[in-house]
């Protein structure tokens, strides 16, 4: 019909897509679409999917995490803090005593005047008993118990029991006793008090200090050290005696010894050092007299001593025998080659027999002795200079015919 409006009035009276106004041409893309209907892009990723949006249960996981941590750590102080006191209220509390025999070895020492109280305490420091409350728990149901002062031999992690009865036990007690030998020099008693260090609890750093402090002993002023002024002999060690009175022991025993032989404490330095040099050059014994004779001789006669000894000590060395070099280093003032008189000092511990013989040296005219056979310790003593040589040729062939021998 004349009045149908034809398809072209149709088309235009649709609305354009995407709502497109009248007269508009339309979007060509999805993007043009977007931004003439004001909406934002949305962000695709490589695949033109939506990105993932953080997840906030990551962050709440980590102050979860943090915050256990703090409490652990809160718990764990309070725990170190007080251990004992929570174990008391919640029923948890460790056992204070070991069981059985214990293992392994152990020195510890009882001194003068300790009470049970003490000794618990001892024991349980040394790791004998687990605490010192179990050994004195035990020590009130035998109120009759004693302990005599004392150095025993236990064992770590013993029962109160077992360490009260191994007390009471004398095979146990640890008697600890030091031999000194006539001649050994003050270097070896440091050396000898040091190997008995676990059985004294005296250290060796603890024994060189009192060692290095020797004017604290009393000697005589000229002393340069305690080399000389220690007795030899055989010590029973008080427990509980500090380096100072284990050396303050052998000096005074030294002192007694001079007195009982009548010696003079202004005398003192010079009768030991002569009887050091006697002690280590002598030989035997019987020898000695006649050795104490020869320096007497020659100091009377204003001849140096010519010690090969006393060379050594000064030089650093460990026997009598010396190099030219070190006999004519007059800087040493233990050399009586090249120094006259006596050396300044001791260079040994001299025994009773040493000192005796210096006392008392035998009548004789001899000015030189020599060793001429290291075996049997034979010495040749001679007044003229010619004996004396033919005496030291014939050390000479003992010396070639014996290799090794270092005197």
């Amino acid at each position: 019909m004349a009045d149908d409006p034809s398809w072209d009035e149709i088309f235009d009276s649709q609305p354009p897509q995407g709502d497109v106004p009248r007269g508009q041409a339309a979007p060509t893309s999805r993007r043009e679409l977007r931004e003439r209907q004001g909406t934002r892009p949305r962000r695709v990723d490589d695949h033109g999917l939506p990105p993932r949006r953080p997840r906030r249960r990551l962050t709440w996981l980590w102050v979860l995490l943090t915050i256990l941590v703090l409490l652990a750590g809160g718990a764990t102080a309070v725990w170190l803090t007080f251990e004992p006191q929570i174990r008391h209220v919640l029923g948890w509390e460790e056992p204070i005593d070991y069981t059985g025999q214990g293992t392994g070895k152990v020195v510890i020492t009882i001194k003068n005047g300790q009470i049970g109280g003490d000794v618990a305490k001892t024991l349980a420091s040394a790791g004998v008993t687990k605490t010192s409350e179990a050994f004195y728990q035990l020590l009130l149901k035998h109120p009759s118990v004693a302990f005599e002062p004392g150095s025993y031999s236990l064992k770590k992690q013993m029962s109160a029991q077992a360490a009260l009865s191994a007390l009471q036990d004398p095979k146990n007690k640890v008697l600890t006793r030091v031999l000194l030998p006539e001649g050994i020099t003050l270097k070896g008693v440091v050396t000898a008090l040091a190997d008995l260090s676990q059985s004294t609890g005296v250290s060796r750093e603890q024994i060189q200090a009192a060692v290095d402090d020797y004017t604290s002993y009393g000697l005589p002023a000229e002393a340069p050290s305690l080399e000389g002024y220690l007795f030899p002999a055989t010590y029973t060690l008080d427990p509980g005696m500090s380096a100072h009175d284990i050396i303050n022991t052998f000096v005074q025993t030294m002192f007694a010894h001079l007195d009982a032989d009548g010696v003079a404490p202004t005398d003192r330095h010079r009768i030991l050092t002569l009887a050091s040099i006697t002690q280590k050059e002598g030989g035997s014994t019987a020898d000695f007299y006649k050795v104490a004779r020869v320096w007497d001789n020659r100091l009377a006669q204003g001849i140096n001593l010519q010690s090969d000894a006393t060379v050594s000590y000064g030089a650093g060395g460990t026997t009598i025998s010396t190099t030219d070099a070190e006999r004519a280093d007059k800087s040493n003032p233990y050399n009586t080659y090249a120094n006259p008189g006596l050396p300044v000092g001791p260079i040994s511990n001299p025994g009773d027999a040493a000192i005796t013989a210096t006392l008392h040296p035998a009548d004789g005219p001899w000015l030189y002795f020599v060793l001429v056979n290291g075996q049997t310790g034979e010495t040749k003593f001679s007044t003229t200079l010619a004996e004396h040589n033919a005496a030291v040729k014939e050390w000479q062939a003992w010396l070639k015919a014996h290799p090794g021998f270092d005197g």
